[in-house]
């Protein structure tokens, strides 16, 4: 009731497969994909809300301190009027804060924690997980995926994705994971526009002198 915007078809689906598997005996495995946009990380801040419901608490790992830093904001600013604690450990929080978290986390007063791979080294932090959310999954290395792999045979494990790789697409078309689409774009917002092309230095002076004269924001991903 908090979402300050309407779900869309594909956001009511996803959310009621998800509630389903967290309903389940057997663990959930379940890969979510979804443009960015498109809601995913809504559906992962409600799995998350109804596992500390639940009396456990919650790893979300981001593939770098950036997006980390992103999910802490959404996370923390949804659940904190509902006196969830949310808390986030990275390279630019100080000693002496994270031994306050590790506090949290031994005295049972932590409920969300947010970070990159490196919480994976420390046992504290996985004290009690219930749920494991794992933002862009394919970013991560196969020394981290192996250590995810584990502690994760107890637990749920919600993956999300904007671009799925192939791998984790097969083990989904294979029946091993189960997959949620988000494709149906929010209100208001434009479908994507997806083009494949030779490298082009006038289309791509064009495309992001667009974007910038509109006001809008640029991100340029580069192999190298």
């Amino acid at each position: 009731n908090d979402f300050p915007y309407e779900d869309t078809e594909d956001q009511v689906s996803a959310w009621k497969e998800i509630s389903d598997d967290l309903s389940s005996p057997s663990p959930m495995d379940r890969l979510l994909c979804g443009d960015v946009g498109f809601g995913k990380t809504e559906i992962a801040l409600r799995a998350a809300f109804r596992v500390v419901l639940g009396s456990r608490r919650v790893l979300v790992l981001a593939p770098t301190t950036i997006l980390a830093n992103q999910l802490y904001a959404s996370f923390h600013s949804r659940l904190e009027s509902h006196a969830v604690n949310v808390e986030m450990v990275s390279r630019f929080r100080s000693k002496k804060n994270i031994k306050h978290i590790i506090d949290k986390i031994l005295l049972n007063k932590n409920d969300v924690l947010i970070g990159t791979h490196t919480i994976l080294n420390d046992n504290i932090y996985l004290n009690n997980i219930g749920l494991l959310i794992i933002d862009e999954e394919h970013r991560f290395g196969v020394g981290q995926k192996e250590k995810i792999k584990l502690f994760k045979e107890n637990i749920d494990v919600l993956s999300m994705s904007a671009t799925p790789i192939p791998r984790s697409l097969n083990l989904a078309l294979a029946g091993l994971y189960s997959i949620s689409l988000l494709q149906t774009p929010p209100l208001m917002r434009r479908p994507i526009i997806t083009r494949v092309c030779y490298y082009d230095d006038n289309l791509i002076k064009e495309a992001v002198l667009f974007e910038v004269e509109r006001g809008g924001q640029v991100y340029f991903v580069h192999n190298n």
